[in-house]
């Protein structure tokens, strides 16, 4: 890297710095760019291709932080949103709820005070455990035993309360396990079910764009992360995969090593190649 390459980056990463030790205030797209010496347009395309996002998102995601950075201090949640600098509670609930998947207060109580009802039942892939909160599905995993899958539930969710699914809450969970077994087997449409994703935004925003996949398609990990904006975030597109804890609903199945290989799958290589097989078979028929 040449000196001057090394310099604007510095000033650039310095800016940075300074949009997140503000990020309570007014920031404008003009006032950023007089800061580094360039027009507000030049200096909108230096910053996303130097970090990956616009300014403003970057200043978005530093305020979310430094809202649940006071929750967790214990700040009441009114006084919180305000000295992140949200200006309203409306504009905190549209957008930092979304990005750390449960309510402002429960987020401030760790996580306490959810209930996930939960049941499991045999697939034609294997025993499959899903749990939902009062929002929907949070968690749908294929195993070898309801027992195990039962203590991977407890250990991804430490402080939430379980209780298994008897018919009688407001959850259908054995209508919805027997969807998606029926689509599968090619046997229905992919049932369109609500969903809970509680992540990081990052890891939200990989998931969020697998569900924007078609039923048959597949990409690379590479092509995940140019689909998410954050070309250079392959590794960390690939790790929020990983860890996706809704399986089939949230297809992460459906990317595929660069060669075309299968890669890895979390509930085994097996299943990964079925799900594909299925939804090759669905695609060639409607085609």
């Amino acid at each position: 890297m040449s000196k001057h390459n090394a310099k604007a980056l510095s000033k650039f990463i310095e800016l940075a710095r300074y949009i997140a030790a503000n990020a309570d205030e007014s920031l404008t797209l003009e006032t950023l760019a007089r800061r580094v010496h360039l027009s507000p347009s030049r200096f909108q395309r230096v910053f996303k291709s130097t970090f990956g996002v616009s300014p403003k998102k970057f200043q978005q995601a530093a305020r979310s932080e430094r809202f649940k950075a006071l929750l967790r201090s214990g700040t009441d949640i009114t006084d919180a949103i305000f000295e992140a600098g949200f200006g309203s509670t409306s504009r905190v609930y549209g957008q930092t709820m979304h990005n750390i998947g449960m309510t402002p207060k429960r987020y401030r109580a760790g996580g306490k005070g959810e209930t996930l009802t939960w049941a499991c039942r045999e697939t034609v892939l294997g025993p499959i455990l899903m749990a939902a909160t009062d929002r929907g599905v949070c968690f749908a995993q294929f195993g070898d035993c309801c027992e195990k899958l039962l203590q991977q539930l407890q250990k991804e969710f430490p402080q939430a309360e379980l209780q298994l699914y008897r018919g009688k809450t407001s959850h259908q969970l054995d209508q919805w396990i027997d969807a998606l077994n029926a689509y599968i087997q090619n046997k229905q449409p992919r049932p369109e079910l609500p969903l809970d994703l509680q992540g990081t935004a990052f890891q939200i925003k990989v998931w969020e764009f697998l569900l924007s996949l078609q039923d048959g398609d597949v990409i690379s990990y590479s092509e995940l992360a140019q689909g998410i904006d954050k070309p250079k975030a392959v590794r960390a597109a690939a790790s929020a995969c990983a860890v996706n804890r809704i399986a089939v609903l949230v297809p992460c199945h459906r990317i595929l090593r660069a060669d075309g290989g299968l890669g890895g799958y979390r509930w085994g290589l097996e299943r990964k190649r079925a799900l594909l097989d299925a939804e090759r078979a669905r695609k060639s028929s409607a085609g």
